[in-house]
């Protein structure tokens, strides 16, 4: 690739990053959250990966951190799921944490956490699978 398509990479990028940041904090209040800016801070690290070029043997590397950046993300959720049982309050997905005024970041108490850790767990997936399409194709190549 060209120094003009890195560098207006590396731009846009960082705004789509931003972005997925922002579709995950705000989920809550807007529609979005951690599917959708799970997918959205996937993308910019997918689109530098396809402008840079990939070089396979630290490829397999980053595949197995993103598979345990998912795995911890899950556990994560589900020890938020499980913590109103754990703490004895008998319901599971328990809204534990105080509650703000109505549309305010913080008016919806364990939603947000659980939108950041939804969205961790979607952006390593998608750069597993991604990162496993090109182990796979380099496999191949050779």
């Amino acid at each position: 690739m060209t120094i003009i398509v890195k560098k207006v990479t590396q731009l846009v990028s960082g705004a789509i990053f931003l972005f997925g940041i922002y579709i995950l904090v705000h989920g809550h209040l807007t529609p979005g959250g951690g599917f959708a800016g799970g997918a959205l801070i996937a993308g910019a690290f997918i689109l530098l990966i396809l402008s840079y070029g990939s070089d396979y043997l630290k490829l397999v590397d980053k595949e197995k951190g993103s598979a345990l950046t998912e795995s911890v993300a899950i556990f994560g959720f589900l020890l938020f799921a499980a913590a109103g049982l754990l703490f004895g309050l008998k319901t599971f997905f328990y809204n534990f944490l105080p509650t703000g005024e109505i549309g305010k970041i913080n008016s919806a108490g364990i939603i947000p956490f659980c939108n950041v850790l939804i969205g961790i767990e979607v952006a390593a997936a998608l750069l597993s699978i991604f990162y496993a399409f090109l182990i796979y194709k380099e496999e191949v190549q050779k």
